[in-house]
């Protein structure tokens, strides 16, 4: 049987996930039946697909033709970029989507670099051409200019190329829609232009792990490219670590993709992709190799974190009411069965033994683990996101990320403005038809919290992406935020009265009704400080009536606060508080007596 491996990359949203799904459906071995044919098969997470975007990068195989077709679908967005430099060592060839309309963006640059370095055959796909203000021709035009940009050599510049529509189905040799009738060209375009694996099956065994999962029969789950060799159920091989040291090991179950699933086979031959179990401690980018003649392949280099963030146990008046998982016992061993699948995350011990520092790739790395959790059920409360700084040569260095940012014209200056407050440095600009399009170069602790300001200062109209850099020199301190909190000084229920005075002072996170309790964040103050107020005060009832006691006090509709609003708001002495049910800002020390105490012990009075 003929066998391709390919990968699929692209800018995040430019519709990865539904090309896989048409490919998936118009298949030879597609057999899900699904009761809302718009569901995105691919995007089985409920985050995915509440978020519109690849979080966890997956595997799945098609057939067409007589041939099989190992496809990986990966994440677009940047923190979770580094899935992407491993898929590179698994496959032979890519699909690079580019939006009709949008062109290649920033992380288009970036899957786009690792494929050319991989020296991977690549397939161009103009997707969404179905776009009323769709502009293929110009699309296809800036690819060519990005592949030059980026050293491609001549065959790779010589790319194939296909139009589609993913979401109808439907791929062709040219740009006219109604020419097109399924996504059979794009089918033959992979068996023409990718080649098969180059499989030895006479050289001893090497499988290169570059993905893991997890099976709560099985255990972890290695899925990787076998090289060389054959690898069958019971076989014993050696597992080389990313230290070098070669340990004797097992092989458990063997298995290949069928549509989404992994299936049971006797073994496997080279050039596949394939799982294993029965390897409890292989990680990414390690090599399982032949029993009497281990031959390690090059290790995987995976990404450092860039972000940390406390997690602890919740320590609030109201913990233990909404979740089901509270203890620091559940916690710790939530945030190890993470480990065991996601390489970039990193969980280290603290002085205090209900509390772990927890570092990723980014905010939104850690704020998709701490949503996995809190709808599994935990209950836990977590610090303000800090940047992770590095010393080199005596040198204080610093995560920089590039931000590219396309707004209508008239907002280009508030966005320069705020770039700039926050270290940002201009390195591009290019206005086209009333749109702004800028590139920053920006110290990652100045993107914490940016995106909601962005978006509430462009009034939903402008769209942002960012791409890591690397470590830099510091930049120099930020200005503090110029914003203190409304903190409630009684434990109760919010008030229509309470609350009407207390909005006078800023915004609110809440209306009447809700319990709080003291030292609780209940809105954002206009000034710089902090203010206390009794939010849960009714108002006194008197014999005597009022001129105006017969008019009803007008309480603005609260901002609602979501994880990341909440991750992107709090101060370095405030938490948010997590649970099933409700996300909450409270001050660590919740009494007004124990902040003064914790102030001035930090000041050495």
């Amino acid at each position: 049987m003929e066998l391709r491996n390919i990968a699929i990359i692209a800018h995040v949203d430019h519709g990865k996930t539904t090309l896989v799904d048409a490919l998936l459906k118009q298949s030879e071995n597609f057999k899900i039946k699904t009761d809302n044919p718009v569901d995105l098969i691919m995007d089985s997470n409920e985050l995915e697909r509440e978020r519109g975007i690849t979080i966890f990068s997956k595997n799945a195989s098609i057939r067409y033709g007589g041939a099989k077709i190992n496809i990986v679908d990966t994440p677009g967005h940047a923190d979770f970029g580094g899935e992407v430099e491993r898929i590179m060592r698994m496959v032979d060839g890519v699909l690079l989507l580019i939006d009709a309309k949008e062109g290649p963006m920033p992380q288009t640059k970036f899957v786009l670099k690792k494929a050319i370095e991989a020296g991977h055959k690549i397939i161009v796909v103009i997707n969404k051409i179905d776009k009323p203000d769709a502009r293929p021709a110009w699309a296809l035009s800036a690819t060519y200019d990005l592949f030059i940009e980026l050293g491609a050599t001549d065959e790779q510049i010589e790319f194939p190329v296909v139009y589609a529509s993913a979401v109808e189905g439907k791929a062709g040799a040219s740009s006219d829609l109604a020419a097109m009738k399924n996504i059979e060209p794009l089918f033959e375009a992979i068996l023409r232009h990718i080649p098969a694996p180059k499989a030895e099956k006479n050289e001893p065994l090497q499988m290169l792990t570059v993905n893991l999962q997890y099976d709560n029969y099985r255990g972890r789950i290695a899925v990787g490219r076998l090289y060389s060799g054959t690898l069958k159920k019971g076989l014993w091989v050696s597992h080389i670590n990313r230290r070098g040291e070669i340990k004797k090991a097992q092989i458990g179950n063997v298995m290949l993709f069928e549509g989404l699933n992994r299936v049971d086979v006797p073994e496997a031959k080279p050039g596949e992709i394939v799982a294993v179990s029965g390897i409890a401690d292989v990680s990414i980018g390690e090599t399982i190799a032949d029993l009497d003649n281990p031959k390690p392949l090059a290790v995987i280099h995976i990404d450092e974190p860039t972000i940390k963030m406390t997690f602890g146990v919740n320590t609030s008046p109201f913990a233990g009411k909404e979740g089901e998982y509270t203890t620091s016992r559940n916690i710790k061993g939530r945030l190890a069965e993470e480990l065991e699948t996601d390489v970039a995350l990193k969980v280290e011990d603290t002085d205090a033994a209900d509390h772990w520092t927890v570092s990723g790739r980014g905010e939104l790395h850690l704020a998709i683990l701490i949503e996995k959790m809190r709808r599994e059920g935990y209950e836990l409360e977590v610090s303000k996101p800090q940047v992770i700084f590095k010393e080199e040569n005596g040198e204080k260095n610093e995560p920089v990320e590039l931000v590219s940012v396309e707004v209508p014209e008239d907002y280009a200056g508030i966005v320069i403005e705020m770039m700039g407050q926050r270290l940002g440095l201009m390195k591009d600009m290019k206005v086209d038809n009333h749109t702004a399009k800028m590139d920053f170069k920006i110290p990652v602790r100045g993107l914490i919290g940016v995106r909601n300001a962005f978006m509430t200062s462009t009034k939903g109209q402008g769209i942002m992406n960012s791409l890591f850099l690397g470590y830099e020199p510091y930049k120099g301190n930020l200005a503090d935020k110029n914003r203190g909190s409304i903190v409630s000084t009684e434990t109760g229920t919010t008030n229509n009265y309470g609350l009407v005075a207390a909005q006078g002072r800023g915004k609110l996170f809440m209306g009447a009704g809700v319990e709080v309790y003291e030292g609780m964040v209940v809105g954002e103050n206009a000034k710089s400080r902090d203010e206390l107020v009794n939010v849960c005060r009714s108002r006194e009832l008197t014999n005597f009536r009022a001129k105006n006691d017969g008019l009803q006090d007008q309480l603005e509709v609260p901002l609602k606060l979501t994880l990341e609003n909440a991750l992107d708001y709090i101060h370095d002495d405030e938490l948010v508080e997590i649970t099933p049910k409700s996300i909450r800002i409270r001050k660590k020390h919740l009494t007004e007596n124990d902040r003064r105490k914790a102030a001035r012990e930090s000041r050495g009075d």
